[in-house]
């Protein structure tokens, strides 16, 4: 049964205040049609974040926009070129990161990622790295992924993946592979399941790049549960 928006925000306002690391209560909530807006503002990148993915996780959600305005405190205001050696240093001490091969530019707060990494996850924890760096507003991730010889059966694997997974319903998700390029069809029952698809593909070897036609519908596999 498709749930109303009402009750979608009043489950998106629930779990945002639920969830203990996040400081929620100058953040807006709207909801149209299942797609939910984030407004207002917060004191901090990571909490910017952290509102989009919890509000995600709730059940009925079909898409997201994060319009939360990041707003630094005084204390946690910073010089570019300081955040800039913080993030150099935490780089360092992450053995999945290849700091060697990315750039750091920092202006105004806001950190762009660029360079070259193997696999989509150094991409990702790179920028999960920034996140907890006092004093940024924002990043930009251009790191580029290059790509690996993609084996033969990498389709099978990313559906293996899927079918492994036990948020997914892997039936109702078609794979198709296009040299480096995973595209991803057919309907998923949450917003949160379609991002998590996206990552599965995006960890098979040899795919840099995921296209992601996944459609949100709650009421996927229902009839068949019943």
């Amino acid at each position: 049964m498709q749930r109303s928006d009402d009750e979608i925000l009043h489950d998106v306002q629930a779990e945002l205040k639920w969830e203990p690391s996040l400081r929620s209560e100058h953040i807006a909530i709207a909801v149209r049609d299942g797609v939910v807006s984030l407004a207002g503002y917060v004191l901090s990148y990571y909490d910017k974040w952290k509102a989009e993915r919890v509000a995600g996780h709730v059940k009925g959600v079909r898409a997201l926009a994060n319009d939360i305005e990041v707003r630094l405190p005084s204390s946690s205001i910073r010089p570019d070129p300081e955040i800039a050696r913080a993030i150099i240093e935490a780089f360092r001490w992450n053995l999945l990161i290849p700091h060697d091969d990315i750039r750091v530019t920092v202006d105004h707060g806001w950190v762009t990622l660029e360079g070259h990494v193997n696999w989509y996850y150094q991409k990702e924890e790179a920028e999960r790295a920034v996140r907890g760096v006092t004093g940024v507003r924002g990043v930009t991730n251009l790191c580029t992924v290059i790509p690996a010889p993609a084996s033969s059966d990498v389709k099978q694997r990313i559906k293996d993946a899927l079918a492994r997974g036990v948020r997914f319903d892997a039936e109702h998700i078609q794979v198709e592979i296009t040299n480096s390029r995973a595209i991803l069809k057919g309907t998923v029952r949450s917003y949160t399941e379609r991002h998590d698809a996206e990552r599965a593909a995006l960890n098979a070897p040899g795919v840099t790049q995921v296209e992601n036609h996944l459609v949100v519908d709650p009421t996927v596999g229902v009839s068949a549960a019943v």
